[in-house]
């Protein structure tokens, strides 16, 4: 017959009251010690396997993960060993504050405040150690005596206790959710940049609604309660939120007919520039001097939107010069045309040109047309050099840049006699 672990122990030599604790302790450190080794190897496989999973928690897969198989294994030896006796009590002690430490280090990989983390990991501690030292059933009812009666209800220590938690508890899973699913929405090789900020932004929206019903549930809040709030809530939203939601919608459908994306260049009335982010409420718009204008979603959908990399990210720069009328004017134009080819940024292909315009009063104007794929690097700059270059190729060659000139006829008058 196998000996059972009561019987294990009363061979222990020694006052059991001294001894058994002992052997609790000892036991409560293998099983760290065991889980710290089994989490040393594990979590770069796992971090490999699942990379999502391993970002979202920010570098804490591996405490994680030892508190997990610690919680584990201690589970198993509080369940076996003897109930009642103070090492039962060690080890249901081990037990609590593993849990506790889990729950820290998934709550702070979540950047979650210490503020709700350590209430959080105090009622963890609390609960699993009473659990394991002959029920929670005394220290509930304690709490549940401790709260004062409002109206019909009563408001006691035990439910706001527990509301905190369950708050705490699904705003952690909604984070963790957003950046699992975030993640590999973003690893994804099937989908384009808008397709994949449109997933997030929709899987963002459905973990909170989820977490909503759950947390109604959970706190048992008859949704019934709601119904004179919904007619409140929608009176709000004609009034006061109409804009956040129409800001809202029109993000939604800016990203699922993709007339704009993240890194097109756009002008939207006087705000030129890139943008950076498409969110919620606006759209970051980065412009050459490194300010970001934050544009309502809205305002893209009501507006005239010039957007430059819609369907291609080539743009036509146009750049006016003058040359005098007794310079060579193929000369000249062959000069334009070098500065244009010359500068870095000026697309080889569709090529350079140069178009006579216009006799003016006093000089022959010309446009040069240059094409760019890269506008959020900025218009004027490809300008400036171009002109650069054709300045110094003018001067060396001896075409001329007129200036405007006014010349004043005056009449003599010669005087009249009387």
């Amino acid at each position: 017959m196998t000996p059972q672990l009561p019987d294990l122990l009363a061979l222990l030599p020694g006052d059991p009251a001294i001894a058994h604790p002992l052997v609790a302790a000892a036991l409560a450190a293998l099983v760290y010690l065991a889980a710290d080794a089994l989490s040393h190897i594990a979590a770069p496989r796992l971090g490999r396997r699942f990379a999502s999973l391993r970002e979202a928690l920010d570098g804490h897969l591996r405490p994680i993960l030892r508190h997990v198989l610690a919680s584990g294994l201690l589970a198993i030896c509080v369940a076996l060993w003897p109930v009642g006796g103070p090492a039962h009590l060690v080890l249901g002690g081990a037990l609590a504050l593993a849990i506790a430490l889990l729950a820290r280090h998934i709550l702070r990989s979540l950047a979650i405040p210490y503020p709700a983390v350590i209430p959080l990991a105090v009622l963890l501690f609390v609960m699993v150690l009473s659990g394991s030292s002959g029920g929670f059933a005394p220290v509930g009812d304690m709490l549940d005596e401790i709260g004062v009666d409002l109206g019909a209800r009563r408001v006691t220590l035990l439910g706001l206790i527990s509301m905190a938690a369950i708050c705490v508890a699904l705003f952690a899973a909604v984070r963790l959710t957003n950046r699992v699913v975030g993640r590999s929405i973003a690893h994804s090789k099937g989908l384009d940049a808008t397709q994949k900020l449109l997933a997030q932004k929709l899987g963002a929206i459905a973990a909170v609604v989820v977490a909503f019903f759950v947390g109604i549930d959970l706190l048992g809040i008859d949704l019934t309660a709601f119904t004179v709030f919904s007619g409140a809530l929608g009176l709000a939203v004609g009034f006061g939120l109409q804009k956040t939601f129409g800001n809202l919608i029109a993000g939604i459908i800016l990203l699922m007919d993709r007339s704009i994306k993240p890194g097109d260049v756009i002008v939207v009335g006087e705000s030129f520039g890139w943008v950076n982010k498409i969110g919620v409420r606006a759209v970051s718009v980065i412009t050459r001097d490194g300010k970001e204008h934050l544009i309502p979603n809205e305002n893209l959908m009501t507006q005239e939107v010039e957007n430059w990399s819609y369907s291609d990210r080539n743009v036509r720069i146009r750049i006016p010069v003058g040359v005098g009328f007794d310079s060579d004017l193929q000369l000249a134009q062959q000069l334009m045309l070098r500065a244009a080819q010359e500068s870095p940024r000026v697309l080889r292909n569709p090529k350079p040109n140069v178009w006579l315009t216009n006799f003016g009063d006093n000089r022959v104007e010309h446009d040069i047309l240059v094409w760019i794929s890269d506008p959020e690097s900025g218009v004027g700059n490809v300008k400036s050099d171009v002109l650069n270059r054709l300045w110094l190729l003018f001067r060396e060659n001896g075409v001329t840049i007129p200036y405007p000139q006014r010349v004043l006829h005056q009449a003599a008058m010669g005087e009249r006699s009387d």
